[in-house]
């Protein structure tokens, strides 16, 4: 099936780690589906400004750092069009030149695909982009693997907002926060009964064994 498989711990260990200053870039509407614990992927293939053009998984744990640019109506689900316009209406009333986080995701399993548009067939209900724009994703950079992690997302206690800056712009994934966000606590989107739930019919979906409720390799 073209398929590989790493997974890490179900969970982050304790809520009240210190996380890294590390953020990945998504679009508003995906991490909005993380947020409402409809949606446990990211598909991921790499900005036109990484250094080798192909997604790497730096971090298990990182910020999600809403994105607006390039989210349209036509590369989301029609059903998920209203939740398309609520992150767009949030935008646009947002303090310019600033971010806020809202929620932290930690990486339970990265899937990597080459050459095989079956897999995302099989995964095309759990998440919010359109089957061909997905397709388009594995297409691009056809000699680099598709990254589709599932994630776990925990909600900030308090939200952060901080400032733009220069380094922090462009077509990337990975941005490295210039302070570090404190005064918080995280608290799980979903709990540990249901996210397992999920995860494991993400697994029989691509027709991989059943994951152990605690996997850490």
């Amino acid at each position: 099936m073209g398929v590989s498989l790493r997974s890490f711990s179900e969970g982050v260990h304790s809520p009240h780690l210190p996380i890294k200053a590390v953020a990945l870039k998504e679009w508003a509407v995906i991490i909005d589906g993380l947020a409402r614990g409809e949606q446990l992927l990211l598909v991921r293939k790499g900005g036109i400004q990484e250094e080798t053009r192909e997604f790497r998984l730096e971090e298990t744990s990182f910020y999600l750092y809403p994105t607006y640019e390039h989210q349209r109506r036509d590369l989301i689900k029609p059903e998920h069009h209203q939740a398309l316009e609520r992150t767009q209406s949030a935008a646009d009333h947002a303090p310019p030149g600033q971010v806020t986080f809202t929620h932290l995701a930690h990486v339970v399993d990265d899937i990597t695909v080459k050459e095989d548009p079956s897999v995302l067939a099989k995964l095309d209900r759990y998440h919010r982009m359109t089957h061909d724009y997905a397709a388009e994703r594995l297409r691009w950079q056809s000699d680099k693997a598709l990254h589709i992690l599932v994630v776990r997302a925990y909600k900030l206690t308090e939200p952060k907002t901080i400032d733009v800056l220069d380094e922090y712009l462009g077509c990337k994934s990975w941005v490295t926060l210039q302070e570090e966000l404190r005064d918080f606590d995280l608290e799980p989107v979903l709990e540990d009964e249901a996210f397992h739930a999920k995860r494991c019919e993400i697994f029989a979906a691509l027709e991989l064994n059943e994951p152990a409720p605690e996997a850490n390799k």
